[in-house]
């Protein structure tokens, strides 16, 4: 599993490009070093994964029972919400002129490196969904890992 961490200052040119940056591409399966999937997030941001990323999220998706209208519903607009992608030989990938309004990118872009994905942001937006207090974010930790904060 491709593991990706960190913040990276980005630019899409007027074409919808965008260069994968060197510490992210590195990352990259190498059976599918090429390969990504972009996905419209429910914030609005893109979600960028791997080929063997996404087909597991797309096989719990397509698992499901289709022959339930809520979860009809769910798949069609779920699954209809991505695309596909290649790197060229520079690294660069093009990304539709419909995901880059989804998430309010015009030039400038903060990826991000979530673990078995990344996020792609405008990074005025971005900003207004971080946690600004550590305290707040130390209670969300202790929360979500069941741990207590321990100081040094």
């Amino acid at each position: 599993m491709a593991y990706f961490s960190g913040e990276y200052e980005c630019t899409v040119d007027t074409k919808g490009r965008m260069l994968l940056p060197s510490r992210v591409k590195v990352r990259l399966p190498e059976n599918h070093h090429a390969e990504l999937v972009i996905q419209k997030s429910t914030d609005p941001c893109l979600l960028i994964y791997t080929i063997p990323e996404w087909e597991k999220i797309a096989e719990k998706i397509s698992s499901l029972n289709e022959f339930d209208e809520n979860t009809a519903m769910v798949q069609r607009n779920f699954l209809r919400g991505n695309t596909e992608v290649d790197l060229d030989n520079m690294g660069r990938f093009l990304i539709s002129k419909r995901m880059l309004e989804h998430a309010g990118i015009t030039k400038e872009a903060i990826l991000v490196g979530l673990g078995n994905r990344l996020e792609l942001w405008n990074p005025e937006i971005y900003d207004a969904y971080l946690i600004k207090d550590p305290k707040q974010l130390a209670e969300m930790l202790q929360k979500h890992l069941g741990t207590k904060n321990q100081q040094a």
